[in-house]
């Protein structure tokens, strides 16, 4: 292919060349996946431990024990004998005991405790072996306890513990996740075909966003160096990494091929493809990485991984979109279409029911604006009262017995489940000092109105210079009961024990400590990240638009759509809404990483589709249109390609929904609602009205801007290229 006219940006300089050089970019994107596979084969993925976790005084302490040198403990399980229809649990406890000491894999059996109303026995143990595998070794524990309990039906006797936990884990939550990933690419695929109808052009987009994915996948492994990994950041890249790469394999393709039917040459074709469709990629690509990158600024090591990855996974989509794909759609031409599923197939699919609503709106723009407003402000008022508040073990499977084993235990033995830890470091901690701290410490415990809890254990490291003091705190975990036990404990009562010891560091962790103190560190990064992200996405789009306040509108087209989001969860993740039919309980609010992470997700994944219009807007304005011409035929012309999109969209995200996590639920949910607002609501109602009130006011850039970069948003027209609608043919 010759090169018959100046071509002008990234997306159309890079499809040219892989056009015309097709077998180097075919191979070389082949060669490059290849490498980034073997490059995570052989130096792996660093996964983030306790070291890079944690913030303030829980954080510190956590470094603190993972430095210490304590010696590798096993897996903790615990059984509760509690009365039910009888009251005496003195056999039951002695059999729990005896058959615990004789099954394989169980050791350290410990001295049966009662609980405070002495309704409640607890027996603690261990399995052997690494507790980081003891999952797959707790089966013989969890089915003698069972049969024990099959023997008094009249107690309650049941196990838990941090291997049945995990066993809990692994079956629901990681199956679920893997299942989920393995179903997103066939429902993708489904969808696409109804979209194109057309096998090798549904194919397509599927194929190089799995690429896409792998290749960040590997390139993790290197990123992992400077941004240690966690195990959920594979799952997000997957899903990201498929959304993303389908779309813009999406866009490119239906403007290939909407071209070609319109008369236009393959290289015509593919040049108005690229310096449309490609740049909006370009562009789209570069500000869901500034939205995902404001996750940095948290700090968080989750936050970061899912930064990293999702970056990655961006990077590598929109790198395959703008090289490999122009170079397989010159190679394949007509062959794109090849494979049409009858029924399915249609030539023109710029959507009749989006253009009558079309009609509508740009007949009565203002009337359309206020009920489209007025839509998303009432799903968006709830949002006015959203909590957020930690994770629980309730929100994993709630009414799994493992589970509601683990409430029962944190009811009557408050210091076993979710105990605080008070780290205490010194120059030596095997000291009468220590001992007196200690004494004054229990002694506070009896006198704290029942906000603290016994017993209190104490445990020393090897070189005697760290000791992990564990108290019991009244309430679940995160409650404000908790809350005020932690404030109690921090505040008054080790300041007056451990505070008091000369040169020695006391801090307190464990999971109500480590919750408070994610909190605070998300409330102090939030306004940075939300400045960052805004800020940027607006100079990005200022930059390509040369608009103010195009710029300006899509940042509070967004704003909105993340507002509606936030007022559904609200509705019925904190309300309690649908708690049956979704299969969760609620907590009395959302999930406390949820908001900020679902903000950069879909601020950055909203703006794939407001470029995609805008753009297409933006060349009928450059070629004479009127605003409302414009609108009406970049929005028209569109609405087919934005639908499928969507549709992908909402289907993989809603998978999430599936899983057992209260978490994901909110997350899928929160996912695909705003995302299905973003196509629906945003793009056809309120977007082409506002734009339609706004006629010429649209474009407007203050003239001390006019140093801006001149876009160019199509190539030049060809008078004498022939505009014949045609069916494409494969051909041989």
């Amino acid at each position: 292919m010759e090169t018959r006219e100046d071509v002008k940006g990234i997306a159309a300089r890079a499809a040219i060349w892989s056009a015309r050089h097709r077998v180097l970019a075919i191979l070389g994107w082949i060669a490059f996946v290849a490498a980034t596979v073997v490059l995570s084969g052989m130096i792996g993925t660093k996964q983030a431990d306790e070291g890079t976790a944690g913030h303030g005084d829980s954080g510190d302490a956590d470094r603190i024990v993972a430095a210490a040198g304590f010696p590798e403990q096993p897996a903790g399980e615990m059984v509760l004998i509690q009365n039910r229809a009888e009251s005496n649990r003195t056999a039951a406890t002695a059999e729990i005991t005896e058959v615990l000491s004789a099954t394989a894999g169980v050791t350290g059996v410990q001295e049966p405790i009662q609980s405070a109303d002495g309704r409640s026995t607890l027996i603690s143990f261990s399995i052997t072996g690494d507790p980081e595998t003891a999952a797959e070794r707790v089966g013989p524990a969890l089915d003698a306890v069972a049969r024990v309990q099959s023997a008094h039906p009249g107690l309650l006797i049941a196990e838990a513990g941090s291997a049945s936990a995990d066993r809990l884990v692994d079956e629901e939550l990681t199956g679920g996740l893997n299942r989920l990933g393995m179903l997103s690419i066939p429902v993708t695929l489904g969808i696409l075909l109804v979209a194109f109808g057309a096998v090798v052009a549904s194919f397509l987009p599927v194929l190089l966003a799995i690429m896409s994915v792998v290749a960040a996948i590997g390139l993790m492994a290197a990123a992992s160096r400077y941004a240690p990994a966690v195990d959920e950041t594979t799952h997000v890249m997957l899903l990201i990494g498929l959304a993303v790469g389908v779309d813009y394999c999406l866009f490119y393709i239906r403007r290939e091929r909407d071209e070609r039917r319109r008369g236009a040459d393959p290289h015509r074709a593919l040049m108005i493809a690229a310096q449309t469709s490609g740049r909006s990629i370009w562009v789209s690509g570069l500000t869901v990485m500034i939205a995902m990158a404001g996750m940095f600024f948290t700090q968080d090591v989750v936050f970061v991984s899912f930064a990293t990855g999702t970056i990655l996974v961006v990077a590598t989509a929109v790198l395959g979109s703008l090289t490999v794909l122009p170079a397989l759609l010159s190679l394949l031409g007509d062959r794109v279409d090849a494979l049409k599923i009858p029924g399915l197939y249609r030539r023109n699919s710029d959507g009749r029911v989006w253009n009558a609503l079309l009609d509508v709106v740009l007949a009565k723009p203002l009337i359309s604006a206020v009920v489209a407003v007025a839509a998303l402000g009432a799903l968006a008022y709830p949002a006015l009262d959203l909590k957020t508040r930690g994770q629980a073990i309730q929100d994993v499977s709630p009414d799994a017995p493992v589970v509601q084993t683990f409430l029962a235990i944190g009811e009557s033995f408050p210091s076993k489940t979710t105990p605080a830890q008070i780290v205490v470091k010194d120059d030596s901690v095997e000291t009468a000092e220590f001992e007196k701290a200690l004494a004054a410490l229990e002694a506070a415990v009896r006198d704290s109105g029942g906000k603290l809890a016994e017993p209190v254990g104490v445990e020393v490291n090897p070189a005697g210079n760290v000791a992990v003091v564990s108290v019991g705190l009244a309430g679940k975990e995160s409650d404000s009961v908790a809350v005020d036990a932690l404030n109690l404990l921090r505040d008054q009562v080790v300041p007056d024990t451990f505070g008091r010891i000369d040169g020695a560091t006391a801090l307190v962790t464990g999971s109500t400590a480590g919750g408070v103190d994610y909190n605070e560190q998300l409330d102090k990064t939030l306004p940075l990240v939300f400045a960052f992200v805004l800020g940027l996405a607006f100079l990005l789009l200022l930059v390509s638009f040369r608009s103010v306040v195009v710029a300006v509108t899509g940042l509070l087209l967004n704003l909105l759509s993340v507002a509606a989001c936030y007022g559904m969860l609200v509705y019925v993740f904190q309300y309690g809404h649908f708690e049956e039919r979704l299969g969760f309980v609620s907590g009395g609010g959302i999930t406390n990483w949820i908001p900020m992470f679902l903000f950069v997700i879909l601020f950055g994944l909203s703006m794939d589709y407001h470029v995609f219009v805008v753009s297409r807007i933006r060349e009928g304005h450059d070629r004479g249109l009127s605003t409302r011409d414009a609108v009406r035929e970049g929005i028209g012309r569109t609405a087919g390609v934005i639908t499928s999109a969507a549709v992908v969209m909402v289907a993989v995200f809603a998978l999430f929904a599936t899983l057992p996590l209260t978490a994901t639920k909110e997350l899928g949910i929160g996912l695909a609602a705003s995302v299905l607002l973003d196509a629906t609501i945003i793009r056809a109602v309120l977007l082409p009205s506002v734009m339609a009130l706004l006629g010429r006011a649209n474009w407007w850039l203050p003239k001390w801007l006019g140093w801006l970069p001149e876009v160019a948003h199509e190539p030049p027209a060809q008078p004498d290229e022939p505009r014949i609608e045609r069916e494409l043919t494969p051909v041989s």
